[in-house]
């Protein structure tokens, strides 16, 4: 596995300051992507114990509220594999510190639906992510002052609760009623 970079404080792509990580590698390619570059499995470093370590020593701050994970694609498989270890090393360093995880998959149908039940790495990844962000990002469907999100066809979703019931539960950003019940046509009129 690869990443394409790690930023030591970064205050959109979840609650608080976070460290975040983006990973290399994406069958999606999503029209008007912001890391295209992410596309390439083999763009970036290499992502290694060492690696780990970083981020763990990165995360050693009261100020910082948690990890996200973002690409690429986290849960490409080759990926998810070498996220597994990272998470349970987070959660078990800074318990009370938050995991959010971004991916163009469906939670419900392709991640609870199929990926947790067949793979060992997708449960051991899930059960240490707090918060998933999950869909396809969709130009059309782009507001440039989401909350932590690039298309409004996006969904936050509590991860734990979900495992637990077994379906989706879904959380809001707190910004959806600027955009529901919006149209195609007008959401560039936004």
């Amino acid at each position: 596995m690869n990443y394409a970079d790690i930023k030591t404080v970064d205050i959109q792509d979840g609650t608080g300051v976070r460290v975040s990580i983006y990973v290399s590698g994406c069958h999606f390619h999503c029209k008007g992507c912001h890391n295209q570059e992410a596309w390439n499995f083999n763009y970036g470093k290499k992502f290694d114990e060492s690696t780990i370590k970083y981020i763990i020593d990165l995360m050693n701050h009261d100020y910082i509220a948690g990890l996200s994970i973002l690409g690429g694609e986290p849960l490409e498989t080759v990926n998810q594999q070498g996220l597994s270890q990272l998470v349970k090393e987070v959660k078990s360093k800074y318990p009370d510190k938050t995991i959010w995880c971004y991916t163009g998959y469906d939670f419900e149908k392709d991640v609870l639906g199929k990926m947790y039940k067949e793979y060992s790495y997708t449960r051991d990844l899930l059960n240490n992510i707090d918060i998933m962000v999950d869909g396809q990002f969709i130009e059309e469907k782009k507001m440039i002052d989401l909350r932590f999100r690039g298309s409004t066809n996006q969904k936050k979703i509590d991860v734990q609760a979900s495992i637990k019931q077994g379906s989706i539960v879904q959380l809001k950003f707190g910004d959806e009623s600027r955009y529901e019940g919006i149209t195609k046509n007008n959401v560039n009129n936004l």
